[in-house]
């Protein structure tokens, strides 16, 4: 500290400032003055030089009868203690001594800018899986609490700032964060799920739990968390507690693989029955088409024929009736023959003689063709095995397809209505024809040219 100057009215100006490298609240003292040595320890002199750092802030308490106030002046700045900047000073300062008068204030600096960091260390506690309840495992933790000060309003309101020692406001928030953390710690395997036994390996993952559950218990202490590392969550594994919890954590966890294995294998089994009846259901539905088709192919020639039929007795009629005009008379005599009469209906009979013709051999030739087609034959399907899942139903043609792109091998296997098990598709007779070998032997030379040696 030094002097500044000395004012109009008497007495010493003061430089106040904070020349202190690590610090969170740190209260300023003329320079010579020990705490409590005299009532001039909080005398100040209106006037006096106020330097404030960057990253700091300057704070003056007055005693006044209804209750302490304060003004804040943040950093940096490097100016006279005037009242324009200090609304409080400036209304209980007097104009005695050309307004130089002293008055009182405790001046504090409180750092914003520094981190600050807490060890902590709790010792072995049980935490109990709560699978295993009646087996309690020691566990311990050790890490470090990482903390800053940010609402230095808030935080002058719940701290004193008169004697503030940083290392019992350590040893504070030390044991709060103790207690805390052994709460949430023997919490965790319910919470999250977790294992006992498997704590030590999720370590990152309990950090940034105890993070998030840590945080609203130091806003109480006016400070903000930065972060929080465990370096250590230490399972006391000589333990008999932890033995019996990991022989214990093994056979569960061997069960539960059984029990979905299990269920693996009946959803497979039910799958493959559900196929079945899907493949029973889609053959029925061929069955039944084809049969409707051959129905529908039968009616169709039996309505051609009758048809046929019905032109037939048309033409028939109408012939006739021709025939009978050859005995028209037609005014050319008075017997019954008219030749004229005849010639029309021979020429008329004829013509529609023909047409007829020509149409029952059209009739019958469709109808030939209707006789010589053959019902559509229901398509073989047959389900088929890849990559573990069943696949299919997949028709002859399809499979010869996959055979040839190799998806279908002689060892791959298939199943069809009918069949009482899967079977590998180079033992089943319909499909023998695409895993045939093929014939080989030695490629005959090119004409004119000389065979290569043997």
């Amino acid at each position: 500290m030094g002097l500044f100057g000395k004012g109009k009215g008497g007495g010493l100006m003061n430089v106040i400032r904070c020349d202190e490298t690590e610090y969170l609240v740190w209260k300023w003292r003329p320079l010579g003055q020990d705490v409590n040595s005299t009532t001039r320890e909080n005398s100040i002199r209106y006037g006096s030089s106020l330097r404030v750092k960057d990253g700091e802030v300057a704070v003056f308490v007055y005693k006044q009868k209804n209750g302490p106030n304060q003004d804040f002046i943040e950093g940096p700045y490097d100016d006279t203690i005037k009242t324009a900047n200090f609304p409080v000073l400036s209304s209980i300062v007097g104009l005695a001594f050309g307004g130089e008068s002293p008055f009182q204030a405790e001046i504090y600096f409180i750092n914003l800018q520094g981190s600050n960091q807490v060890k902590f260390t709790v010792p072995y506690f049980d935490v109990v899986d709560p699978r295993l309840e009646d087996y309690p495992v020691p566990v311990a933790v050790r890490g470090t609490l990482t903390f800053a000060l940010e609402d230095y309003r808030n935080f002058i309101k719940l701290n004193r700032l008169v004697n503030f020692d940083l290392d019992a406001f350590k040893n504070q928030i030390k044991d709060a964060m103790v207690r805390k953390i052994k709460g949430v710690v023997t919490n965790l395997p319910s919470d999250l799920g977790m294992p006992v036994v498997q704590m030590e390996r999720r370590i990152d993952e309990v950090s940034d739990y105890l993070e998030g559950q840590l945080k609203p218990r130091l806003d109480e202490f006016g400070v903000k968390m930065k972060h929080i590392d465990i370096s250590s969550l230490e399972i006391d594994k000589d333990s008999e507690a932890y033995a019996q919890v990991k022989s214990l954590t093994g056979d569960i966890k061997a069960r539960t693989m059984r029990v979905q294995a299990d269920l693996g294998i009946k959803n497979m089994q039910e799958m493959q029955a559900m196929n079945s009846e899907n493949l029973k259901e889609t053959m029925r539905i061929q069955r039944e088409e084809a049969q409707r088709a051959q129905k529908l192919q039968s009616e169709s020639n039996f309505i051609g024929a009758h048809a046929l039929n019905l032109q037939a007795e048309v033409l028939k009629s109408g012939v006739q009736n021709l025939g009978k005009m050859g005995t028209v008379n037609l005014g050319g005599g008075t017997g019954s023959m008219n030749p004229a009469g005849m010639m029309t209906g021979m020429m008329m009979g004829g013509a529609m003689g023909s047409q007829m013709a020509g149409m029952m051999n059209n009739m019958g030739q469709q109808m030939q063709n209707a006789m010589n087609t053959p019902p559509s034959v229901p398509s073989v399907s047959f389900m088929v095995a890849l990559n573990g899942q069943q696949s299919g139903p997949f028709n002859m043609v399809q499979l010869q397809q996959m055979a040839q792109m190799g998806q279908l091998t002689a060892q791959t296997l298939v199943w069809k209505q009918g069949m009482a098990q899967w079977t590998a598709a180079g033992f089943v007779p319909e499909l023998g024809n695409l895993f045939a070998p093929s014939v080989s032997g030695g490629v005959p030379p090119v004409p004119g040219t000389v065979p290569p040696p043997l």
